[in-house]
């Protein structure tokens, strides 16, 4: 399908229902469909088309090393996709549906494009908890590869505007379901073997809470190869140089704030974790599309879902 002219259609309320069938149509057609997830809108189209999955790539310009999340409904879909072994199986328990990615060995016979592993001999797996996104997983009969709905290394999309932004004439349809609650992406554990587990990208769900299921005694170093999304080292960039752990901005410089440290915006005037981690990206489109040709942003404490926020900001400075 051609995405030159793109269609956004209201997923909210009672326009939920004939919106997400209409995306499922374009899904099944192998289109692209722009929607949201907790976390941030994503991209999504059938997993098992080669061309449907190449519209991905194309779309958001994506290195092909870079591999995509595959969305599913349960854990038996993803069950028919890779194989769980009992750490897995207790992520899942715990943490299905919401913002968990699980890195596993592809099923040989998984009924899954190439291009989604990206060559690798795993899979990245989630099953979300958004209504509108689980709604279109349903109503298509398939599961979706969706990364972030935008262009690749830019700014994650925190609400359709953003999508709109970045990808319109490029996609088929945005389905427009709001603001993002979570606004970071999903944390990536891929499960070792034997008990141990590795972080690969931290997000909302924090590492202290993997620690308590499967041991802090059994993480083990993430490596050095691309194993999961958002692992490059330069990524979230709002296209100008930005200065982190600043307490004031330079004249130059467009301020984003954090607790008692103002700014031009601010992630929580308060201080709360959870409230920046759900303003980030907006905040770095608004320091993206201001005047100023530089950002600060304030210092944000590295514990819970401030690893998570520090992990964006870090590769948005590289």
């Amino acid at each position: 399908m051609s995405g030159t002219k793109t269609k956004c259609l209201s997923a909210e309320g009672e326009t939920l229902g004939p919106a997400v069938a209409q995306a499922a149509a374009v899904i099944r057609a192998g289109g692209t469909v722009a929607v949201p997830t907790e976390t941030v809108y994503g991209l999504a189209a059938r997993a098992d088309d080669d061309l449907a999955v190449a519209a991905i790539y194309r779309a958001k310009g994506r290195p092909d090393f870079n591999p995509l999340i595959v969305h599913v409904a349960d854990l038996a879909q993803a069950e028919t996709i890779a194989d769980f072994d009992a750490p897995a199986r207790a992520l899942a328990a715990a943490f299905w549906p919401g913002p968990l990615t699980l890195v596993l060995p592809r099923r040989a016979e998984a009924r899954l494009c190439a291009a989604v592993s990206a060559g690798l001999p795993t899979v990245a797996l989630r099953c979300p908890a958004h209504p509108v996104m689980r709604a279109l997983i349903a109503a298509a009969g398939l599961p979706l590869a969706a990364p972030s709905a935008n262009r690749s290394g830019a700014v994650s999309p925190t609400d359709a505007a953003h999508v709109a932004a970045s990808l319109r004439g490029r996609i088929d349809l945005i389905l427009d379901g709001g603001t993002c609650a979570r606004g970071i992406e999903s944390t990536i554990v891929a499960p070792r073997g034997a008990g141990r587990w590795a972080v690969l990208r931290p997000g909302p769900i924090a590492r202290d809470q993997i620690a308590a299921l499967l041991g802090a005694e059994n993480e083990v170093p993430t490596g050095t190869g691309i194993e999961a999304p958002g692992q490059l080292a330069s990524h979230y960039a709002p296209g100008k140089p930005v200065r982190l752990n600043a307490a004031a901005p330079a004249a130059d410089e467009f301020m984003i704030g954090f607790g008692a440290v103002p700014g031009d915006v601010t992630l929580s005037a308060a201080g709360d974790l959870a409230e920046a981690a759900a303003r980030l990206y907006a905040c770095l489109h608004a320091a993206a599309a201001s005047a100023q040709p530089r950002a600060a942003i304030a210092p944000v404490p590295d514990h819970a879902i401030g690893e998570a926020i520090n992990d964006r900001l870090r590769r948005a400075a590289a």
